[in-house]
């Protein structure tokens, strides 16, 4: 009984599955999971505007996300992790930059 409650609530949320603003975030995921796909190409590949791109609007859209109403977590971790996986390119790019090539 209480599994159908959670259910039901959740369905009928105001960011619910029947809402666009579930559905849009959750195809944003492609963004974040095409980023991580990327994490095997070599660092000469990065691009130093676009993962600046990716990690200021990720982190600016997930500040943003805290603010509106509903709430909406689904896009609050899509932006964060967008945000996260272009920092953490921008950091390979400028190891292999700065510190790799030198050696």
């Amino acid at each position: 009984m209480a599994g159908r409650k959670l259910v039901q609530r959740l369905w009928n949320h105001p960011a619910g599955p029947k809402t666009i603003h579930f559905w849009a975030p959750t195809f944003k995921w492609a963004l974040s999971a095409a980023n991580i796909s990327n994490f095997s190409n070599p660092p000469d590949a990065v691009s130093y505007p676009q993962q600046t791109a990716f990690a200021i609007a990720g982190f600016i859209g997930a500040r943003y996300c805290t603010v509106i109403t509903p709430k909406n977590w689904n896009l609050f971790s899509n932006n964060f992790a967008l945000g996260c996986t272009g920092v953490y390119q921008l950091a390979r790019k400028a190891n292999h930059d700065y510190f790799v090539q030198r050696e």
